[in-house]
């Protein structure tokens, strides 16, 4: 049996499927739902962990990203999610952040208000491009949807000639 060929790159890219998050970046305050098991029985439930996203790496399948939030008495609690993971529900944003670092570290050395992350305010005319741009998105989804839905059932049903006998 001879062996394959896999270089760095493919290497990288194992595993890697589409995932239909939105878009967030370094800064937003983000609801990250994952699945939770309890118990020895093996029920499931979601839970949200609500937080600024203060790092992200890139690294194919094993991209990451971390959120950080504020938990009762005042304790910071930082998640570290793989991006690729089954047990990450949903993500939502809450709100985008105004940030010039590609890393927000230096919020583990702050407290109260001064850990906290400015929230990007836009324009009237930046919020109707956004909302334009959302309904472009999902239009070009459900388009591609029925194409796909569309390609599967033609190729369930028969084909059949002019004279409408299977071929």
């Amino acid at each position: 049996m001879k062996a394959q060929k896999l270089t760095r790159e493919t290497i990288r890219d194992l595993g890697v499927v589409k995932r239909d998050f939105p878009r967030f970046e370094i800064g937003d305050h983000i609801a990250v739902s994952q699945w939770i098991t309890e118990g020895t029985d093996g029920k499931r439930r979601v839970q949200v962990f609500e937080g600024d996203v203060i790092a992200m790496h890139h690294q194919g399948a094993s991209s990451t990203f971390t959120v950080r939030k504020i938990g009762a008495n005042s304790v910071a609690v930082e998640r570290l999610f793989p991006f690729y993971s089954p047990i990450i529900d949903d993500i939502k944003i809450v709100r985008k952040g105004d940030v010039r670092r590609a890393k927000l570290y230096y919020l583990r050395d702050r407290v109260g208000k001064s850990a906290q992350v400015q929230e990007k305010v836009l324009t009237k005319e930046a919020r109707e491009h956004v909302r334009e741009r959302a309904k472009e998105v999902a239009a070009a989804k459900a388009l591609k949807q029925a194409a796909s839905e569309k390609n599967t059932q033609a190729a369930v049903e028969p084909a059949q000639d002019d004279n409408g006998n299977q071929e």
